[in-house]
């Protein structure tokens, strides 16, 4: 625990910060940072304490398991989650990242934290303003925006936790989005990877069976790369390449916008603009002649290719990153309908599978599939889970009770989404907390990454299967009262 606080007393000390200041090439900025960084850490610091004394004495003296206890627990993983999230957006950046990171772990982590992590973080990301944005393009291309392009927007049409995006029109007439990296991101990520270290540590040694630390890895593996835009635009035009090859009779299917490569740097990134529905907006789909559960199928297909094919799956396939159209060659049929184009976006996180993690993890899929508990537990245990925790990873990755996971009907595994399979995974995941603790750590971070993204494409296809049916029965209830008008 102790080294991320070294590492970070190097970096904050008055002489070592002023001496960085006076021989830095950009004194404004290091001065910045170097007065951030204090700032943030004694923010982490006050929260952890506060978190860390907030549970132990509001569930002193309760008998664990009674209702008081269920109550005063649920109670203060709220609190603790809005302090959570308030430290988040107050320092932003790779703490942005965190939250969201939290925010899809659903049954993973309690889901008092995940309900309010996923309430906001996608929603008040950090906005940089527009002297913030010409900056970045003098830095990284030499001209301010306006310049390089015939036309820009100062106004991000959206805003994530490392960047934002800009409409804009080339020279040439092509309409354009450009992802804008959020200042000084890439010089406080080190120092931000380093306090989240520090207090995710602290919170182990004060609650042993709180063990998140795998977490911090992850976000210190994958944060360079995130922050580093030529090496998300190399992953967009690979993961379409692997569909071309590998995947062909689907490939048309899959579409990433095209990279302007010349307009585009480790910090800003220029892409064709896409003209399509956001992939959850079944209303928007609809009107485009497209099936929701045609774009269901899409997805599930698309991630299933990637995964036991390519082995070189996108890892953040959240509702904000995907869109749909529909397939540009595709013509209307009979019924008035056409076919979907899955068109996937930011490609910054991405996880490679070798042949023997991909021949596993099919594996245990199938097993799963049939129900063949002895098939589950080899082939789990071979993907790090053990023989003591095979059952549980079973359960974490189906989302079901090990007596559903091996029950041998045919919809042993099917979620309806409804409140009373909600009510028994909430349930699930609160009862064993300290068991799904300990099975994260064991579990190498893919397979870590593999859950995310199965959460992820989840809860896209509950949405899509959903609203569909919600419309489909408002238009049938409609029509039976004669409120649905001819056209």
């Amino acid at each position: 625990m102790w080294r991320a606080a070294a590492k970070l007393a190097a970096l904050t000390l008055g002489g070592a910060g002023a001496a960085a200041i006076v021989t830095s090439d950009d004194p404004s900025s290091t001065f910045k940072i170097c007065t951030i960084v204090p700032l943030r850490l004694l923010r982490d610091s006050i929260t952890a304490a506060t978190m860390a004394f907030d549970y132990q004495y509001s569930l002193w003296g309760l008998k664990e398991g009674s209702i008081e206890w269920l109550r005063a627990k649920h109670e203060v993983h709220n609190r603790c989650a809005y302090r959570l999230q308030e430290l988040c957006f107050r320092n932003g950046g790779i703490y942005i990242k965190l939250g969201q990171h939290i925010g899809q772990l659903e049954y993973v982590v309690p889901q008092e934290y995940v309900q309010t992590m996923r309430a906001s973080m996608l929603k008040r990301c950090p906005v940089s303003s527009y002297d913030q944005v010409q900056n970045i393009f003098v830095k990284e291309l030499g001209e301010p925006p306006e310049k390089i392009f015939a036309e820009f927007d100062p106004v991000p049409l959206a805003s994530a936790s490392l960047a934002q995006v800009h409409a804009a029109r080339t020279h040439d007439g092509k309409k354009v989005a450009v992802k804008v990296q959020h200042t000084h991101l890439t010089d406080t990520a080190i120092a931000d990877i380093a306090t989240v270290d520090l207090i995710v540590n602290f919170l182990h040694w004060f609650f042993p069976g709180f063990d998140y630390r795998w977490l911090v890895d992850e976000i210190r593996e994958s944060a360079p790369k995130e922050l580093d835009f030529l090496f998300e635009a190399r992953n967009s035009e690979k993961c379409l390449d692997n569909f071309r090859r590998l995947s062909p009779q689907m490939a048309n299917s899959i579409y990433a916008p095209k990279v302007y490569w010349n307009l585009s740097t480790s910090r800003l990134l220029t892409m064709e603009f896409m003209d399509a529905a956001e992939i959850t907006d079944v209303s928007a789909i609809q009107r485009l002649g497209i099936e929701p559960v045609d774009v269901s199928k899409l997805v599930s297909q698309a991630f299933a290719e990637m995964t036991f094919k390519h082995g070189f799956v996108h890892c953040d396939p959240h509702a904000a990153n995907m869109m749909v159209r529909p397939l540009p060659s595709s013509k209307w049929n009979c019924f008035g309908k056409r076919k979907p184009q899955l068109i996937l976006l930011d490609h910054g996180l991405y996880k490679e599978l070798d042949f023997e993690t991909k021949t596993n993890y099919a594996a245990l899929w199938k097993a799963l599939i049939f129900a063949d508990v002895n098939a589950i537990k080899e082939n789990s245990v071979k993907l790090g889970a053990g023989e003591d925790l095979y059952a549980l990873f079973a359960g974490v990755l189906t989302m079901r009770p090990w007596s559903r996971v091996i029950d041998p009907s045919v919809d042993h595994l099917v979620l309806e989404g409804n409140d009373g399979d909600r009510s028994e995974l909430q349930m699930y995941a609160s009862q064993y907390f300290s068991q799904i603790s300990e099975l994260l750590s064991r579990l190498p971070r893919v397979i870590l990454l593999m859950l995310k993204t199965n959460d992820c494409i989840r809860a896209v296809n509950h949405a899509l299967n959903r609203t569909s049916r919600e419309l489909t029965r408002t238009i049938r209830d409609d029509s039976r009262c004669g409120r649905v008008e001819p056209e």
